[in-house]
């Protein structure tokens, strides 16, 4: 993203949105780096319903980024 000159109607939207962005980013890598090491289908359909739900919040969160902008 490139830094902008003029500021955002609503900064701390904008500075939640950045931080749950980098937050949703890494608790998906992690996630997946974890699905392998799953012992059963059960923990592995878990890992999988907990990163959909991050990348729905992570979409959100651009989307709405991109409207701030």
């Amino acid at each position: 993203m490139s830094e902008r000159f003029l500021p955002t109607e609503d900064p701390v939207l904008e500075n939640v949105l950045k931080w749950t962005i980098e937050r949703d980013a890494l608790d998906v890598r992690r996630l997946l780096e974890w699905l392998p090491e799953a012992r059963s289908s059960r923990e592995r359909m878990a890992l999988l319903q907990r990163v959909r739900g991050l990348l729905n919040e992570l979409e959100h969160a651009l989307n709405v980024m991109d409207q701030l902008h």
